[in-house]
C-alpha cells in the first residue's frame, strides 16, 4: 500500500468536508461546484460573485501549492515518464464526454460534489437518488467500455 498517496486523499477528504462545512455555516451555500460555476457564469450574480470566484480559485491554487512544495500531481497514466498521459479515448471523446456531464449536471440539479459529499450530509432523499444514479451510470458505464467496446485498462 502506498501510505503517502493515501494520506493525501485523506487530507483532501478532510479539507473537502471542512470547506463544504465552512461554506455552509458561513454562507448557508451548498458546495456544489457545477452551481457555484454556473451561476457564476450565467447569472452574474450582483453581490455574490465574490465568493464563489475565491472557492474556485482554492480549487485551482490547492494543486498548485502541493506541486510547489513538492507534492507532485501524482501519476494517473499508468506510465512511470507520464503524469497524466493521453486521453484513453482520444481528445473528441473527451470533449463529447465533457459536455455529458455538463449537461447531466443540468438534468441532475447538480453535481456529484453537490450531491454525494453536500446533498447526503444533509440526508435529502434527492441527493441520495442523484448519488445512486451516478454511481449506477459508472458502473454501467465502466462495463459496457470494458467488456462490450473492449477499451479501456
Amino acid at each position: 500500500m502506498d501510505w503517502s498517496s493515501s494520506l493525501q486523499g485523506l487530507a483532501g477528504g478532510v479539507l473537502i468536508g471542512l470547506s463544504a462545512t465552512w461554506l455552509m455555516a458561513t454562507l448557508g451555500r451548498i458546495a456544489g461546484i457545477s452551481g457555484i460555476i454556473g451561476t457564476l457564469i450565467t447569472a452574474r450574480p450582483k453581490g455574490d460573485s465574490a465568493w464563489r470566484l475565491t472557492f474556485l480559485l482554492g480549487l485551482i491554487s490547492g494543486p498548485i501549492v502541493v506541486m510547489l512544495l513538492g507534492g507532485g500531481l501524482g501519476n494517473v497514466a499508468g506510465a512511470a515518464g507520464e503524469v497524466i498521459g493521453e486521453p484513453a479515448g482520444g481528445v473528441l471523446l473527451m470533449l463529447v464526454a465533457g459536455l455529458l456531464v455538463g449537461l447531466g449536471t443540468g438534468l441532475g440539479s447538480g453535481c456529484t460534489s453537490g450531491h454525494g459529499v453536500c446533498g447526503l450530509a444533509r440526508l435529502s432523499p434527492r441527493s441520495l437518488v442523484a448519488t445512486l444514479t451516478f454511481l449506477v451510470m459508472a458502473i454501467i458505464t465502466v462495463f459496457v467500455v470494458r467488456h462490450v467496446i473492449g477499451g479501456g485498462a
